[in-house]
């Protein structure tokens, strides 16, 4: 019996009204997989945001036992939290850290972004204050940006460091911005000034640069160290293709009520739908507070047997009408399941509907679900 089919039928006496499914054994085939796609290149983990509204500690756990050593968050809390579930891992936090945050990176041996001048200045201080220099990665904008010295001035800005500052250089990063769109000229433009910027950068100091799609652009994009994220989770690294990542995430959740119209109605806040007298709806028990975002609506759907079941009018907050009035009476029960993420829908499908990205939608996904985690592979050998 499938797994998730087993932990479905566990609940049956338990009226949980979600079961979140997250398979740690297909997280680990995906990380081997972009590992596989970066050649002699080491291939971190972005598992910041609670690695992806999967839950850190068991995803990060799973991700070192199949192979990966280096992991990136967002804040210092964060890292905090990795290093007391991962005590051996490099950590490295990716968003700004201002001066009060380098203490905290020192306590808990993270690496802190270098994003620009005024970090840069930060780090410079707390060194002279501590004697030493804290390990950092100094961040390029290569054309995102976004976050990032400017990469024309960085050769500059490399070449004033002190022979003690350089040796605490541990990676020297920058960002894809359309990497999803293999034929964007920006790609291109990206990977061009990242190798300028770091011309001069030592061998030794690792050069990071390929996200998730990143690593399904041309083999010159895999001579850097990745840092792929929202792949490991099963998001689509390539959109226009089939998507080449396991799946990890099934949703199920439970039907409350259904009940037969005696007459024409309107269906949900606003009365935004209607549905005509004889139409068969079903209640279920999720909502936008559980991360199904209340602008999905009339352009949803979810699976009851294998079958579509069209979302009528809006979200609510804990529940949604579907209409089930093409299926049979004995196909939709109260306490029977609903597919929201599963073999029908993927969350890149879900995230369509709604109009915005999988991201999104994994990182969601609400605490009222029962979360279940399928088992892991066995740690690999050092």
């Amino acid at each position: 019996m499938p797994a998730i089919t087993r932990a479905m039928n566990d609940l049956a006496d338990t009226g949980e009204p979600g079961l979140l499914s997250i398979d740690l054994a297909a997280i680990q085939a995906n990380w081997r997989l972009l590992n596989g796609r970066n050649g002699a290149a080491e291939t971190g983990a972005v598992v910041k945001a609670n690695a992806y509204g999967l839950g850190l500690e068991p995803v990060a756990k799973a991700l070192w036992n199949a192979g990966a050593r280096r992991f990136y968050v967002a804040q210092s809390g964060e890292g905090e939290r990795l290093r007391r579930i991962l005590p051996d891992a490099t950590i490295v936090i990716l968003a700004p850290v201002l001066p009060q945050g380098f203490t905290r990176c020192r306590a808990s041996a993270l690496i802190p972004s270098l994003n620009g001048p005024d970090a840069l200045q930060f780090w410079q201080d707390d060194a002279k204050a501590n004697g030493s220099a804290l390990p950092a990665m100094l961040h390029i904008d290569s054309g995102m940006t976004r976050l990032g010295f400017d990469d024309a001035a960085f050769p500059a800005v490399f070449a004033a460091l002190s022979n003690a500052e350089l040796a605490a250089i541990a990676e020297v990063a920058s960002h894809l911005a359309c990497a999803d769109e293999p034929s964007h000229p920006l790609n291109t433009e990206q990977l061009e000034r990242f190798q300028a910027a770091t011309a001069t950068v030592p061998a030794a100091i690792l050069r990071s640069f390929p996200n998730s799609s990143g690593l399904f652009l041309d083999e010159a994009f895999h001579a850097f160290s990745a840092r792929p994220g929202m792949a490991l989770y099963g998001l689509n690294p390539t959109p226009a293709q089939p998507n080449p990542m396991r799946p990890v995430v099934n949703l199920q959740v439970r039907i409350l009520q259904t009940r037969v119209l005696g007459r024409n109605e309107r269906v949900g806040y606003g009365a935004t739908a209607s549905a005509k007298a004889g139409a068969r709806i079903a209640a279920i028990a999720a909502g936008y507070a559980d991360g199904l975002h209340r602008c999905i609506g009339d352009d949803g759907r979810v699976w009851i047997n294998g079958e579509a079941a069209p979302i009528l009018g809006r979200i609510s907050m804990d529940l949604i009408a579907v209409d089930v009035s093409h299926m049979l009476e004995s196909q939709v029960i109260p306490g029977g399941w609903a597919e929201v993420i599963g073999p029908h829908q993927s969350a890149d499908d879900l995230a369509a509907a709604a109009g915005t990205i999988g991201y999104e939608i994994l990182t969601s996904l609400g605490a009222r679900y029962e979360r279940r985690y399928l088992p892991a592979m066995p740690e690999i050998p050092a």
